[in-house]
């Protein structure tokens, strides 16, 4: 068991976040923080900004009530959206960015197929918005792996990283 371990996953839309959330979680056993935007979103219906922002400010509560738990997204998700769909960037989501605190983050790449969900909307253009995430977590000075390849070789990678980090960690 890693002591104090909060982890979050990243990454572009249908980039393996949620699969290897949930698997992680189990694996540590620790709990599970969903994405809080497919609670929250229906699909085909609209959204605004303002709801960008409740979601946002929900995920990040429920991503920081543990000291110990894996986090399927976190603020990075939410600051990408918001400039690809409105073309800005609020004091907010900076603000929400800057103060998150994780052991350690995995930046997942689009390198697997895509799957189809109404709530999805960047089936084209993942590979661009992966840059984008390493830009903004590098920026930022966030530590971070990047975790590719199939679901297979994610796990095996993840659990190798964490063992490297953490020496107390054995898979």
């Amino acid at each position: 068991m890693i002591d104090a371990m909060r982890i979050a996953f990243t990454g572009p839309e249908c980039s393996g976040k949620t699969t290897l959330s949930k698997w992680l979680a189990g694996y540590l056993g620790v709990p599970y923080i969903a994405e809080y935007a497919r609670e929250y979103l229906s699909p085909n219906q609209p959204y605004f900004q303002a709801d960008l922002h409740q979601i946002a400010q929900a995920q990040f509560t429920r991503n920081h009530e543990f000291q110990q738990c894996v986090c399927d997204t976190e603020m990075t998700v939410c600051r990408i959206w918001e400039a690809v769909v409105f073309n800005s960037t609020s004091a907010l989501l900076d603000h929400l960015v800057n103060s998150e605190n994780y052991g350690q983050v995995f930046l997942c790449s689009p390198d697997i197929p895509w799957i189809s969900d109404p709530l999805r909307e960047n089936p084209h253009d993942r590979a661009a918005l992966f840059v984008r995430y390493k830009e903004d977590l590098e920026k930022r000075k966030i530590d971070y792996w990047v975790v590719e390849g199939s679901i297979s070789e994610r796990k095996e990678m993840i659990l190798s990283k964490l063992s490297e980090r953490f020496p107390n960690f054995t898979p």
